[in-house]
């Protein structure tokens, strides 16, 4: 969550992912994602990750091991005392689900930051509009339902059980869409009584 308790973000990383997974009970690690950071630019690209904690422990271990096994490199990191129970995304239903190309979505959040500090999101039976307004003019990007394509990831799906009509910050629609190339789609859904969640899946892990 940033420090302005105005964006939560939530990854999911199944346990199948990997390629050993042990965990004896549940545990919950508050981490630092800039020192996190900071470790894991510590790994090569074809570096084997090695992530452990003891229950009870103040510290994390990352082990970057090469895949030659001829270097092996640990790293400890200090663990923040965070509370848990008011992180999280609820499930709840949405009045409209968008699902798109994630890349598109990206081009439409980057362009329209270009006029505008703020887009407001339009889910009718027509489409779904992106609409800013700035000093230079305004804008309107109009992305119909489109499943009639050679390529799932391609497709534009609108789920509505009744129009929504939104305004978001830009900045952290551009924030979200780093998570691009994690997935070929992205679903945002949309209510307006909860906050947007915007969800990239990450093949079979999360």
């Amino acid at each position: 969550m940033d420090s302005s308790h105005v964006a939560l973000v939530a990854l999911l990383l199944r346990s199948e992912g990997f390629e050993h997974y042990r965990c004896d009970r549940n545990m919950s690690m508050g981490m630092n994602l800039g020192n996190m950071s900071k470790m894991l630019r510590c790994a090569g690209n074809d570096d084997i990750i090695t992530i452990k904690a003891d229950d009870g422990s103040d510290t994390v271990t990352f082990m970057f091991e090469s895949p030659t096994q001829d270097k092996i490199s640990d790293f400890e990191m200090k663990l923040m005392d965070i509370d848990s129970e008011h992180l999280g995304i609820p499930e709840a239903e949405y009045q409209s689900i968008v699902t798109m190309p994630s890349a598109e979505f990206a081009r439409i959040c980057k362009d329209l930051s270009g006029i505008g500090d703020t887009v407001v999101i339009s889910v009718t039976k027509e489409g779904v509009k992106f609409s800013t307004r700035g000093d230079i003019g305004t804008a309107n990007i109009v992305c119909r339902q489109n499943t009639t394509v050679d390529k799932p990831e391609e497709a534009t799906v609108i789920n509505m059980s009744e129009p929504v009509s939104l305004t978001f910050a830009l900045r952290y629609m551009n924030s979200f869409t780093k998570a691009t190339t994690l997935s070929n789609t992205v679903t945002i859904s949309l209510s307006s009584e909860l906050p947007v969640v915007v969800e990239y899946k990450i093949a079979e892990m999360g």
